[in-house]
């Protein structure tokens, strides 16, 4: 099973939400996060049976990155 969850910087804290599931978690720290990830997950889902993959998509902003023109 895939479990697609993005994770961004509020201003204050870490935070993850499902990608088309009804998970949400924070933290101080993005090792927390990670840790905070793996236990909704577990907690949202019980026992499955099958194996886990937790794909986690950032929002990053590059300094000095321009858009692609044209």
């Amino acid at each position: 099973m895939l479990v697609k969850i993005e994770t961004y910087f509020d201003g204050k804290s870490w935070c993850a939400r499902g990608i088309g599931d009804d998970i949400f978690t924070q933290a101080n720290t993005l090792d927390e996060l990670y840790q905070n990830i793996q236990e909704a997950v577990s907690l949202h889902y019980g026992e499955t049976g099958e194996p886990v993959t937790i794909l986690t998509l950032s929002e990053v902003k590059l300094a000095g990155a321009k858009a692609p023109t044209g």
